[in-house]
């Protein structure tokens, strides 16, 4: 049994909150599907201020949409479009303040302001991406980014 948690602390303390929580999570889990469900649901019902949280996974051809928490989403994000498709292709955590002014942005929820993809790889190769958004413009800062970092190697260090 998994009970919610409420973070505390400032960001670092609550991102180690999350991080150990994503542990039990994936505790003699190896499931890919399994845990990105777990891990978008604790993030989305534990951070603030989002309105997507979930995975899209590398097919060897394009991102496909894979679990998340939030309104229905694209499907298939190629590799050369929106914030996505570029976290993907360069293989760098994407940290968008305005998602309006991203180039060749996809708006698969109208709401979202800001957003944040980090590029899931695991020896060197792509295996998707983890994508949050929210509907606050700059959301996301250095603390996330890292914090989020964090999160997306022990879901990557979770697979077989």
């Amino acid at each position: 049994m998994f009970n919610p948690i409420t973070l505390a602390g400032q960001k670092p303390d609550q991102y180690a909150q999350l991080l150990a929580s994503a542990r039990q999570l994936f505790h003699g889990e190896q499931n890919h599907i399994a845990n990105a469900a777990n891990l978008s649901a604790l993030l989305f019902n534990s951070l603030p201020d989002l309105n997507w949280a979930g995975f899209y996974f590398f097919d060897g051809k394009e991102l496909v949409v894979g679990p998340f928490q939030g309104l229905p989403a694209c499907v298939r994000i190629p590799l050369d479009k929106g914030v996505c498709g570029a976290a993907a292709s360069q293989r760098q955590t994407q940290r968008i303040d305005d998602v309006h002014a991203f180039p060749g942005h996809i708006a698969c929820d109208a709401a979202s302001r800001s957003e944040i993809v980090i590029p899931l790889l695991k020896d060197g190769t792509l295996i998707g991406v983890l994508d949050i958004d929210s509907p606050l413009p700059a959301r996301f800062d250095a603390d996330d980014q890292r914090g989020l970092e964090a999160i997306a190697a022990l879901f990557v260090q979770s697979l077989p």
